[in-house]
């Protein structure tokens, strides 16, 4: 394994007790790193390692409290739950786990993602914000306020983290592919469960690689478990952080996460319209997403919650599932469709007509298609004539205005056939006409018919 945790200067937060243990810890961690790769003793090496990681760890937090508590840092007990969790929960579980597995090396990459997500997270966001650094508190704000106070909290946390600038290309995303995606899904609640809270965060495979995956010095293009569980861990202590300063924040507390698929996440977005829906891009890095759903949107039995004693089998079963998936795909490639209408069910029903032989993704606007396709191409648009705000024929004519978008295949689907509507459309070159009464079957044959007219 390649693996080797890259330390920068940046990470000092000018204390010096807590900057030379962070290190101590980074030199822990790549010492376990080749601790893994060697044959000889390994077992041994790998619980003396495993030991000593502890061990400093328990002394950082002791060191890190006491000198919390010597400047009166006003986010000292927030900061003294998170060390209490990893200490007393997190790391005995998986020291359970490594001894009644003797030591494996799946147990071992579950162990080291685990920390390495946790250090990542711990030096990058919350010890940052013990010298005042990082996102600022959201104090005096009015509700009409947050989400613009958040966009930006988000955006500071990103270059803070990871030194990366990104932007909000959308606040009202809708779900929409991108990539080769990771769904991870978090529900918190109020220690009453009075309040949920559930938080999507979506991230296209290579902006994990190029962030997470940096941090670590992996020297792979692939996601792979130790990442999958590195990355989970630095995912919840960026959300922690975002939590901790919601003007309305009270104590939430962490009750489950999943691994999603797409087409679980999707389902989320058909029941629900989220509170927060924010797509952003990182420029060549990747995009991401970031959505909240309300109480009373919180869903239960969505997927497998992840829990200490079912994480490695359900990163492992996660990951084996998209390797399927990716085979399938390259063995018997299928064309991409998008289904562009304002009512679920003519979406609904044109993918299970379709869903066989094409990939689906739908959307319920013209706005939307145009997000859609800037972030992942169809082979063809299935396109409703009417909808409001903005109708198939002007989203048509946006879409042959952009350079890149003009020679994008678009048969319109639609219940107008009146001469006028047609002749409408004609000049904006779509590639077809299909009515929405006629049969199915002849739907069906008539799309066929039209990817087998371009494959000759």
């Amino acid at each position: 394994m390649d693996t080797q945790f890259v330390w920068n200067e940046e990470y000092n937060i000018g204390v010096d007790i807590i900057d030379k243990e962070h290190k101590r810890l980074f030199k822990i961690i790549n010492k376990l790193f080749s601790f893994q790769d060697e044959e000889k003793d390994s077992q041994w090496a790998c619980q003396e390692g495993v030991k000593y990681f502890k061990g400093h760890t328990v002394k950082h937090f002791a060191d890190e409290e006491t000198y919390m508590q010597s400047i009166n840092y006003n986010g000292y007990e927030q900061h003294r739950r998170l060390h209490k969790g990893f200490r007393e929960s997190t790391l005995p579980a998986l020291e359970e786990e490594l001894e009644t597995t003797n030591y494996s090396a799946g147990a071992m990459e579950h162990f080291l993602g685990v920390c390495a997500g946790w250090l990542i997270g711990h030096t990058l966001t919350e010890d940052q914000a013990i010298k005042g650094e990082g996102i600022k508190l959201w104090e005096n704000l009015l509700p009409s306020e947050e989400l613009e106070a958040l966009k930006e909290a988000i955006i500071h946390l990103v270059f803070d983290m990871f030194h990366l600038e990104s932007q909000v290309i959308s606040d009202t995303y809708g779900g929409e592919k991108f990539g080769q995606g990771v769904y991870y899904r978090l529900v918190y609640s109020t220690a009453e469960e009075e309040k949920k809270q559930e938080i999507i965060l979506v991230f296209e495979e290579t902006l994990l690689i190029n962030t997470v995956g940096k941090v670590m010095g992996l020297q792979t293009n692939k996601l792979d478990s130790m990442l999958i569980n590195a990355a989970r861990y630095t995912a919840k202590q960026f959300v922690g952080r975002l939590l901790e300063h919601l003007p309305s924040a009270e104590p939430y507390e962490l009750k489950e996460e999943n691994l999603l698929t797409y087409e679980q996440f999707q389902k989320i977005f058909e029941k629900q319209k989220p509170q927060v829906s924010l797509l952003l891009n990182t420029g060549g890095a990747g995009y991401f997403s970031y959505c909240v759903f309300a109480s009373q949107a919180v869903q239960s039995g969505v997927a497998t919650p992840i829990e200490h004693e079912n994480a490695m089998s359900e990163v492992e079963r996660y990951l084996m599932k998209r390797k399927e998936e990716e085979e399938k795909e390259e063995t018997h490639p299928r064309p991409k469709i998008l289904v562009v209408d304002d009512s679920m069910t003519i979406r609904e029903g044109m993918k299970e007509l379709l869903e066989v032989d094409y990939e689906i993704s739908q959307v319920d606007s013209g706005v939307a298609a145009i997000r859609a396709i800037t972030l992942d191409r169809p082979s063809l648009v299935l396109l409703d004539y009417e909808m409001p705000v903005c109708d198939g024929r002007q989203t048509l004519a946006m879409l042959r205005s952009m350079k890149e978008f003009e020679d994008i295949p678009v048969i319109f689907l639609t219940g107008r056939s009146d001469p006028e509507s047609v002749r409408k459309v004609m000049s904006l070159k779509p590639s077809g006409y299909l009515l929405k009464y006629l049969k199915p079957e002849e739907i069906k044959r008539k799309i066929d018919a039209f990817f087998e007219s371009i494959d000759t």
